[in-house]
C-alpha cells in the first residue's frame, strides 16, 4: 500500500465521524450526509497531493465538508423544496427511543441555527479542541468562546420552543 493510501486511510478513520455529523447538522438527513461525508473525502483524496501543511488536515478536511454541505445546500435550494421527501413519509417499523427523539430534536434545532453557528456548534459536540475551531471558523479563541456561549443560549431556546409544538 502507497503512502498515500496509507495516510488516506488513517485520515478518514480519525476524521469520517465528524464530518457525518457536521454534514448531518447541514442536513439533518442520515442518506443526504453519508453522500456528502463520501464526496467531502473523495476531494481530499483528489487534493492530497495539494496538502500544503499550512493547517492540520483535521481543519483541512472539515474546510473541504463545509464547502461541500454549503455547496450542496445551494444546490438544494434551486431544486422544488416544496416536493415532498421520501425519508419523512416513510413509516418506521420500530418505535424510536426518547433519547433518539431527542437527538433528532436536538439537530433539527441545530438545524435552525445560521450556517456559521451550526458549524461551530458541531465541532463543539464533536469534541474539536477549540484552538482548531476557531482556525476553521476565523476568528480568535477568545471571541470563539463567546461565540459558543451565545449560540449554546440560542441552540436552548430554540429546542425549548420546539419542544412545546
Amino acid at each position: 500500500m502507497s503512502n498515500q493510501r496509507q495516510l488516506f486511510q488513517r485520515l478518514f478513520e480519525e476524521n469520517s465521524k465528524r464530518v457525518y455529523h457536521l454534514c448531518y447538522g447541514y442536513t439533518g438527513d442520515s442518506d443526504s450526509a453519508n453522500d456528502l461525508m463520501q464526496e467531502t473525502f473523495i476531494k481530499v483524496w483528489q487534493n492530497l497531493g495539494k496538502f500544503r501543511n499550512q493547517s492540520q488536515f483535521s481543519t483541512w478536511i472539515y474546510r473541504i465538508a463545509v464547502n461541500t454541505c454549503l455547496s450542496y445546500l445551494r444546490t438544494a435550494k434551486r431544486r422544488a423544496t416544496d416536493e415532498l421527501n421520501d425519508s419523512i413519509i416513510e413509516n418506521y417499523t420500530e418505535e424510536p427511543s426518547e433519547k433518539q427523539e431527542q437527538i433528532a430534536q436536538l439537530y433539527k434545532s441545530i438545524a435552525q441555527l445560521e450556517e456559521n453557528e451550526r458549524i461551530i456548534i458541531t465541532m463543539v459536540l464533536d469534541e474539536v479542541p477549540y484552538p482548531e475551531i476557531a482556525e476553521v471558523a476565523g476568528i480568535s479563541e477568545g471571541n470563539l468562546r463567546v461565540k459558543i456561549h451565545r449560540i449554546k443560549h440560542k441552540l436552548t431556546e430554540i429546542y425549548n420552543s420546539n419542544e412545546r409544538v
